[in-house]
């Protein structure tokens, strides 16, 4: 298989996500030598709309914008200049959906283009649509910056599009932080932390309704443009996104790291190295996949616990609870505790 953009892949558009940081640190008197050391950019090459930047590099602007900033806002004001963005064609489709639906779609088709460090991905029931988001390239302590942002600029973005603001809900995969007051501002009081995974839900009512904004035959052409631009670049996700949807489709097989490796045309100590240098490991991905099956399987199914057991193939159920509470912190039992 053809391998997705890496950590190190320069293809993200300097003038495009990091110039709105650039520029929002800027307006705050950053100096724009201190902000970009170490990301091997510099800001004229930036403003001359001919630098390519990493996801690592990328992550690095970051990490200095967090330090000289200091503000417990920076991420949300960031996020709400992210979507639909001035990123040319890409920018244009998303600015052109008819619906939540077709933005969740262009999001996702196009997140490459449109959000290349925090993949969105969308479940949905009967009752909701679940928007959540899973780690592209590493981010490491950037990961809440980063959470905090995206989750923004999909608020910001369907408030704008659909002229209300919609009833979101949030689940957080981590403590409430000391600056909670950001979240009511910015996203609502609709808040769990420390969940089991980061995730935006809306009554699924809202998924259809249409948007005043839209027009069809501009979107098209430029979804017809944005799809070009995907296609020179060669891929349309990351190398960990690949490995996600591998696990996820093959996770009631037999999985190692030699198998997988294997599926991928690669050595197992090159896809160890792959893995080690995105920060993470084989095991570490498996287990992901197999808690977010779990919990689909759990929230969305209704199985109980034999049914997703035997589902992921554990041969006993003893076995099962063991791992689904190295996955989660807590037991199958405490199934109450997993969703709130």
């Amino acid at each position: 298989m053809a391998l997705g953009y890496e950590c190190d892949t320069r293809f993200i558009a300097a003038h495009h996500q990091p110039a709105v940081l650039i520029d929002l640190a800027m307006s705050r008197g950053i100096d724009s030598h201190q902000l970009l050391r170490g990301t091997g950019l510099f800001y004229e090459d930036v403003s001359a709309g001919r630098a390519r930047v990493s996801p690592a590099q990328s992550l690095m602007l970051i990490a200095n914008a967090r330090r000289l900033l200091a503000a417990d806002d920076s991420s949300f004001l960031f996020g709400q200049r992210l979507l639909p963005g001035h990123y040319g064609d890409v920018s244009h489709a998303l600015n052109h959906a008819a619906s939540l639906h077709q933005a969740l779609d262009v999001l996702q088709q196009f997140r490459a283009l449109l959000c290349p460090l925090l993949t969105p991905r969308v479940l949905h029931d009967q009752k909701q649509v679940h928007l959540y988001w899973t780690d592209s390239c590493g981010a490491g302590e950037q990961l809440r910056f980063l959470i905090e942002a995206n989750l923004t600029a999909v608020v910001a973005l369907t408030r704008r599009l659909s002229g209300n603001r919609l009833p979101w809900r949030f689940h957080l995969a981590y403590a409430q932080p000391r600056h909670v007051e950001q979240y009511w501002v910015h996203l609502g009081e609709e808040l769990a932390f420390e969940s089991q995974m980061t995730m935006m839900s809306l009554p699924i009512d809202y998924l259809h309704q249409p948007w005043p904004t839209a027009s069809a035959t501009a979107g098209q052409v430029a979804l017809q443009a944005s799809q070009a631009q995907l296609e020179a670049l060669g891929w349309s996700r990351s190398f960990i996104d690949q490995l996600y949807e591998h696990l996820e489709t093959h996770i009631r097989d037999p999985l190692s790291l030699e198998r997988v490796a294997q599926a991928f045309d690669m050595s197992p100590a090159t896809f160890k190295r792959k893995l080690h240098k995105h920060g993470t490991g084989f095991q570490e991905q498996l287990d992901q996949v197999r808690k977010h099956v779990a919990l689909y399987l759990y929230r969305m199914k209704g199985y109980g616990n034999e049914e997703v057991a035997n589902y992921l193939r554990f041969n006993d159920t003893t076995n099962f609870r063991r791992s689904f509470k190295r996955w989660t912190g807590l037991a199958p039992s405490s199934l109450g505790q997993l969703f709130d």
